[in-house]
């Protein structure tokens, strides 16, 4: 793995997906290492004095792959303190500091899997989505929760590259809509994910490995759910860094 760097960066982008969800587009000022998808950085809204310590940060993971180095991108949704002063101080061309690569939510190849995404947690699978083949040989069945469609980020990318890759299925979730619907072979089912609705449109359940990544209640539950509904708990995976 490579080692972990400081790189000051620059706000390229904001995307203001609803009053407490955003996206941010990061210009790097030096090159970045190269990390795998799953992974995650530390961003720090003050300056960093590299003669000094790391200022206070909170980690997010890693949306973009490390085929474009050229920029970082981030999702997150306004919760405590830190997301606040970024969604209030945080303007195109501000400078932000990150360290990365880290963690170890890596999909493994070699079996079938189901993610399980809540909310922003949808940044833990992107880069690892958009790296598929057409010919992927493993099955992987993706069940994302939002409140509406405006927040279900990412959504282009995961449906385009559903439609080229067979093994790759999606089945969204929204909490705002009234009954289930199908569009450009999508479908979209209302309320919040479950593990009882999950665990229905599986053939043999116990046949996948399980990763999950969302808010931490949902990671607590779900984990839980999953083991009493028969899946081994080495099958299940959480993304647990908050």
């Amino acid at each position: 793995m490579p080692l972990t760097r400081k790189i000051p960066c620059t706000v390229q982008t904001i995307i203001k997906h609803s009053d407490d969800v955003f996206t941010l587009v990061l210009e790097p000022e030096k090159s970045l290492p190269r990390f795998r998808p799953g992974q995650f950085l530390h961003l720090a809204i003050d300056d960093y004095d590299p003669s000094g310590f790391w200022p206070e940060s909170r980690v997010f993971s890693i949306a973009s792959s490390d085929n474009h180095l050229s920029s970082l991108t981030i999702s997150y949704s306004v919760k405590g303190t830190f997301t606040a002063r970024m969604a209030n101080e945080l303007f195109e061309g501000a400078r932000v500091w990150v360290k990365l690569p880290y963690g170890e939510f890596i999909i493994q190849s070699g079996e079938d899997v189901v993610l399980l995404a809540g909310g922003t947690g949808i940044t833990a699978f992107t880069a690892f989505i958009e790296s598929l083949d057409a010919d992927h040989p493993d099955e992987i069945r993706l069940f994302y929760g939002a409140r509406n469609e405006s927040l279900l980020l990412y959504e282009g990318m995961i449906s385009s590259v559903a439609g080229s890759t067979p093994a790759f299925s999606t089945h969204y979730y929204l909490e705002e809509l009234t009954a289930p619907r199908n569009d450009g072979g999508q479908t979209y089912f209302p309320g919040r994910l479950s593990i009882d609705g999950i665990i229905k449109h599986l053939s043999h359940p116990e046949g996948y490995s399980y990763y999950l990544s969302g808010p931490p209640e949902m990671l607590n539950v779900f984990s839980h759910q999953l083991v009493d509904c028969g899946i081994e708990k080495c099958r299940v995976r959480i993304d647990a860094w908050e």
